[in-house]
């Protein structure tokens, strides 16, 4: 607003010289993009009007404002222009600012009273040609405080309609406005709005959620992965994304009045599982703890940090050194020693190396067999798990009945109703996660025992095809303590107890479907793929 006080004087003068030769008047003419598209109005309609209330009463129009915007306040670009020209030295000013109605002027009452006040103190007359007011004459005060509280009202209702509107949409599943990164807008052919998975962003943004839920890297890796594979996301929106529960399915229906804040099951598609999306909230929370593994690391250097000196046994890392034609990489000790070994020779011999485990012959059928029977064993302790989970879902609910029951026969009040009201929710909304990964679909036994027994009897072809990450994985999952290159060779290191079984060079059959049998959870972290 404005600071007209010090001129105020000087322009009355102004003006009230004017007024006394000929009268002149600025036209303000308004229309928001809503109220053309429902009620008609026009922009020219407007206009012909006020020239023609102009030409009858011999007014002589000095300037035209027109708008396009809506007035639920004066910060519009044309009528702070027009509070502008107020200002300026030498303009000639209008004894009046005619419009075609009040709600033209203004749809905001308090601030609607407080204009009119300063241009009146300037000598400037507001006036609607179709709700004419004498505003000298008391009276009529009360038909302004109608014509101008009218529109507000007829502005708050819709606002208000378009809230509750929006808020039983949202209880119905429905996600509302422009949809989250990794799906798109769609109209059925019922005309109904939805958001479907986009072809190429959603199996980003599901692959992004699984890499977080992992913890094995930071949101601002996982971005810049993502945006590698080619999704249009900066990092504030994506940060944002990732804590939506839109992609599992859901959407929040926020706190109001006395309605708690609380999530329904979304009609759209969802990308993730609920467990999943939990998970990764728990890593952005901080209450799981973060595993950071392979962030970053080239292409070239695989086995950088997987290495220590052999000259004196600290770290060894990786780095790139510019040659004359091409950039070279080194593995090199991070203490000031002169290990120094040329990476891509280093990988070569690592890679040939991996030749070596290769299991007994026969040993295939027996990896099998055991895969087979952990899996039916796993299914049966999922089932339990998941029927005793539902009953104590349904135990809570029943409670939840109960305690509303005790709400209406006034027996506990308000405050206490809803204090174990949210407790219950919680719980129940805890129990729902955790049920949620037992129904989570599980991939057919004949293709994992395949993909599983393929991967340990060829695992050098496996790391060879594998990405840099997935290389670092395996590196970590067979070898428990860090990697020696020395003359030439690596030498041979130590195996975790279930590689060890895999592939040591006995013959005991018995003893190795034993014992085999007994590290199953070593064997299934060789085939993370």
């Amino acid at each position: 607003m404005f600071h007209l006080s010090p001129f105020l004087p000087k322009l009355y003068t102004v003006n009230k010289l004017i007024m006394s030769v000929i009268k002149i008047a600025d036209l303000y003419i308004r229309v928001s993009t809503d109220e053309q598209k429902e009620k008609g109005y026009s922009q020219r309609d407007q206009e012909d009007r006020l020239r023609k209330y102009c030409e009858i009463n011999k007014i002589k129009i000095n300037n035209i404002y027109v708008e396009d915007c809506s007035a639920k306040t004066f910060d519009r670009p044309q009528w702070k222009l027009f509070l502008s020209t107020l200002k300026k030295k030498g303009t000639v000013l209008a004894s009046q600012m005619l419009f075609t109605k009040w709600d033209r002027f203004s749809r905001n009452t308090s601030d609607a009273y407080q204009m009119i006040d300063m241009l009146r103190k300037s000598g400037i007359q507001p006036l609607a040609i179709e709700q004419p007011l004498d505003l000298s004459i008391p009276e009529n005060k009360m038909m302004l405080a109608f014509y101008l509280a009218a529109p507000e009202v007829e502005n708050d209702r819709r606002s208000l309609n378009v809230f509750y509107g929006m808020r039983r949409a949202k209880k119905e599943g429905r996600v509302m406005g422009i949809a989250p990164i990794g799906y798109q807008n769609k109209l059925s052919p019922s005309g109904e709005k939805y958001i479907a998975p986009h072809p190429l962003f959603a199996p980003i943004m599901r692959e992004a959620f699984h890499e977080l839920a992992g913890g094995k890297y930071t949101v601002r890796d996982i971005w810049r992965r993502a945006c590698r594979k080619g999704l249009v996301s900066s990092r504030n929106p994506f940060w944002i994304a990732m804590r939506n529960p839109v992609y599992c399915g859901k959407v929040f229906i926020p706190q109001h009045m006395d309605e708690d804040a609380h999530f329904v099951d979304g009609k759209h598609q969802a990308l993730i599982s609920v467990e999943t999306f939990y998970q990764a909230q728990d890593i952005l929370e901080g209450r799981k703890p973060r595993h950071i593994m392979g962030s970053g690391v080239p292409e070239e250097i695989p086995l950088r940090g997987l290495m220590k000196c052999p000259c004196c046994g600290g770290n060894v890392t990786g780095s790139q050194s510019k040659g004359k034609l091409r950039w070279y990489y080194y593995y090199h000790c991070v203490h000031p020693c002169k290990f120094r070994v040329n990476a891509a020779k280093a990988n070569e011999i690592f890679e040939k190396s991996l030749e070596k485990y290769k299991p007994l012959e026969g040993m295939q059928e027996l990896y099998r067999r055991v895969i087979a029977n952990e899996y039916e064993t796993s299914l049966k302790g999922r089932g339990k798990k998941k029927q005793g989970t539902q009953l104590e879902i349904e135990a809570l609910k029943l409670k939840l009945t109960k305690v509303r029951d005790l709400l209406m026969a006034d027996e506990i009040s308000p405050d206490d109703y809803r204090e174990m009201k949210n407790g219950l929710e919680k719980k129940i909304l805890e129990l729902e996660r955790t049920l949620q990964k037992y129904e989570e679909k599980q991939l057919g036994i004949s293709n994992l025992i395949t993909n599983l027994s393929n991967t340990l009897v060829d695992i050098d072809k496996a790391y060879f095809e594998a990405k840099v990450d997935l290389k670092r994985e395996i590196v970590a999952a067979i070898f428990p303590e860090k990697l020696v290159f020395e003359n030439e060779k690596f030498r041979t290191p130590k195996l975790n107890e279930g590689a060890d079984i895999i592939y040591q060079i006995t013959n005991q059959l018995r003893q190795i479907k034993n014992e085999t049998i007994s590290v199953f959870p070593e064997l299934s972290r060789l085939v993370h793929l």
